[in-house]
């Protein structure tokens, strides 16, 4: 029988949180992830079976009972992951009253999960309910989106069109926008629950000065969005070091071309 260490779940958890690091996302124990999966992609890994802990979630996930999510933990370095993932993943599942989680594979040193599971789980409720194949959360720290927040106005509108007015994927990739929510303390309650209440229209949320929530079907895709998110800021911030004068850009009516054209709708009121 395979153990769960060698399945392609725990591989592309291990290259995404690799690559994470090396692109200055998640650095020391910054930046999360968690990854949901079924019970019969659970069935037949050998090492995947007796419950090692249980802790209690402190709210209601009643919608994700006897759903399994594989989860970086607290305290784990994005960089040692790869090496480490018995040790810096593990994979939980939710309990049938959705009111604590089993530890069933993973944190063998006695790790649990990421301080923000629980902002983790609450998105992940509002993700499911607008694509059921939604399986992805992901947190990060990407340099040139947060710089952003410091000096841009913190308006969702505002900062969809500069995103996508950077490049012309960008409208194609998250048509939805970008959300905000105010500055408040990570790793709460409260944040959580902000979150997951953008999450029923965006699939990706900045923190201010912090870092940015995402969401997708897949690894690959959640990741993927971050890329194409932080491409954008990037370019903004390379026309500031040009000095910051746009001399032309790309217009209202033509992302709404590029809209039609790839079939996607722009968040309503965004386009002038």
């Amino acid at each position: 029988m395979t153990k769960f260490v060698e399945s392609s779940f725990v591989k592309n958890m291990r290259n995404i949180t690799r690559e994470s690091y090396l692109r200055y996302w998640d650095e020391r124990n910054g930046g999360n992830v968690s990854y949901r999966l079924t019970a019969e992609e659970v069935e037949g890994f050998e090492d995947v079976s007796d419950v090692k802990r249980t802790y209690e979630l402190g709210f209601d996930a009643s919608a994700l009972a006897g759903y399994y999510y594989l989860v970086t933990g607290t305290g784990c370095h994005f960089r040692n992951v790869y090496d480490n993932p018995e040790r810096d993943l593990g994979l939980v599942k939710i309990s049938d009253d959705g009111q604590s989680y089993d530890i069933v594979w993973g944190f063998e040193a006695g790790g649990r999960p990421t301080s923000e599971f629980p902002s983790h789980l609450m998105s992940h409720i509002e993700r499911l309910k607008v694509n059921p194949e939604q399986r992805a959360v992901f947190h990060c720290h990407p340099t040139n989106l947060i710089a952003l927040s410091f000096t841009q106005e913190l308006s969702e509108r505002h900062l969809s069109r500069l995103l996508w007015k950077m490049q012309a994927e960008s409208i194609v990739v998250f048509p939805e926008g970008i959300g905000v929510i105010p500055y408040m303390t990570p790793g709460t309650t409260e944040i959580g629950q902000a979150t997951a209440a953008k999450m029923s229209e965006f699939q990706a949320v900045i923190w201010p000065h912090h870092g940015l929530f995402a969401s997708g079907t897949s690894l690959d895709d959640t990741y993927g969005l971050v890329e194409v998110l932080e491409k954008a800021a990037m370019i903004y911030s390379q026309v500031g070091a040009q000095g910051g004068k746009i001399q032309q850009e790309i217009t209202d009516k033509q992302l709404q071309e590029i809209a039609d054209y790839f079939n996607v709708a722009p968040h309503a009121g965004f386009l002038d």
